[in-house]
């Protein structure tokens, strides 16, 4: 008979510690989602801002030579992503395409002129930059003219801007609120424990040695809880890109893995520092104040 209390008593922790790592593996597969929305929101910012295209007008007298060697500098300069030289011809035929019409039958001539598409890396897509690099290129005797949407470019900055705010205040609300719910389980776990912590201290047990099995413990739990949200998250990926071919193409690689490390890591010093706090509590507590 003196071994039931025991099992029962082993039986509520254990039921206690499951509650804790399930609720630690939930939490943190939700910020595992968010953190994959910011990662995925980055990266289409990116994609966006990298399909945005300059377009340099050249003159009809520009010879060959200057054309590619104008085209070579920019392929291997720091800012540039891709380039594309696109003759008179071939855009002349391509609006000839879109307008449905031959414009050059009406006009009797082909009033374009020869261009170079310039894809830059992101970072460098903003007005600031684009009007430094205007100037630049239009220093060159045979370029005629810079083109490119400056409202749009201005309009896409502020809308990239205002979606990072959101997801910033997003995320440390969504965090803060992780951090309640892992912190209540964790305390409830605590609170079922606080007679042998008392008991402990009665004893004569530092308050180091106390809190050393429990410390290890919630490295265990939090270490758990990354681990099993961490598979949550790579199934959500595995199934959405099965779904939707295009999102797996999206992914990095290097980003996700900053992503997986980020929920380890985070289950880790949110389990510890909750367990901590907690510990703290109740080894101030006097003997009288344990049965409130």
């Amino acid at each position: 008979m003196s071994n039931l209390p025991d099992k029962y008593t082993k039986r509520r922790l254990r039921s206690a510690y499951l509650s804790v790592i399930i609720s630690i593996s939930l939490v943190l597969f939700v910020l595992g989602i968010f953190g994959l929305l910011i990662v995925n929101a980055s990266s289409i910012a990116e994609e966006v801002k990298e399909n945005f295209a300059i377009t340099v007008l050249l003159n009809n007298e520009s010879s060959e030579v200057e054309i590619k060697q104008f085209q070579k500098e920019l392929e291997i300069s720091e800012y540039v992503k891709s380039t594309e030289y696109i003759s008179k011809d071939e855009a002349a035929e391509e609006l000839k395409n879109d307008l449905d019409e031959d414009f050059m039958e009406f006009l009797g001539y082909n009033p374009l002129l020869n261009s170079i598409d310039i894809r830059l890396k992101a970072e460098f897509v903003n007005e600031d930059q684009l009007v430094l690099l205007e100037n630049e290129y239009l220093n060159h005797s045979f370029v005629n003219d810079v083109v490119y949407d400056k409202p749009l470019i201005q309009k896409m900055n502020e809308n990239i801007e205002r979606i990072g705010i959101v997801l910033f205040s997003g995320g440390i609300l969504l965090g803060l609120i992780a951090i309640g719910l892992i912190n209540s389980s964790i305390r409830l776990a605590i609170y079922s424990r606080r007679f042998l912590i008392k008991t402990m201290q009665l004893v004569g047990a530092t308050k180091a040695f106390i809190r050393r099995p429990f410390l290890l413990r919630s490295i265990r739990h939090g270490l758990y809880g990354g681990l099993i949200a961490s598979a949550l998250v790579w199934i959500l990926i595995y199934y959405i890109g099965i779904k939707v071919p295009d999102f797996a193409e999206l992914q990095d690689v290097f980003k996700l893995s900053v992503l997986f490390a980020g929920i380890l890591v985070g289950g880790l010093l949110i389990s510890i520092s909750c367990t901590f706090f907690a510990l703290r509590k109740y080894l101030k507590l006097t003997t009288d104040q344990l049965y409130f």
